[in-house]
């Protein structure tokens, strides 16, 4: 159950932090095209490098695992906070901080489908 959880928390976090890339994309640009192609571009862009680097069943080494996941996440939270909220872009940062050490720490990583 435990692992459970903790890897519920971490899909629900990468889930999130597309979310917040295209909420940003939509307060950012100020032509309807621009802001259409930011709302959809960036979650697009985003889980296309999580799933060349950070997934489970991504080819890569540890290194660039850690590399993409510290900048989505990170981009996520500094998002968060450009938009004029950073109580929430602080505990969006330390709940993703808090899930990753569990699972990098007690080794609860998914393990890569056969």
């Amino acid at each position: 159950m435990w692992k459970g959880a903790n890897l519920l928390v971490a899909f629900v976090v990468e889930v999130v932090a597309l979310g917040i890339f295209g909420w940003w994309g939509w307060n950012t640009a100020d032509a309807t095209l621009a802001r259409w192609l930011l709302v959809i571009g960036l979650p697009v862009v985003a889980a296309i490098v999580w799933g060349m680097f950070a997934a489970p069943t991504a080819a890569r080494g540890a290194s660039a695992r850690w590399i993409v996941k510290v900048l989505v996440f990170g981009l996520a939270g500094a998002a968060l906070w450009s938009l004029g909220h950073p109580l929430l872009a602080v505990g969006y940062v330390v709940v993703v901080a808090a899930n990753l050490l569990i699972i990098h720490t007690q080794k609860l990583q998914p393990t890569k489908p056969s």
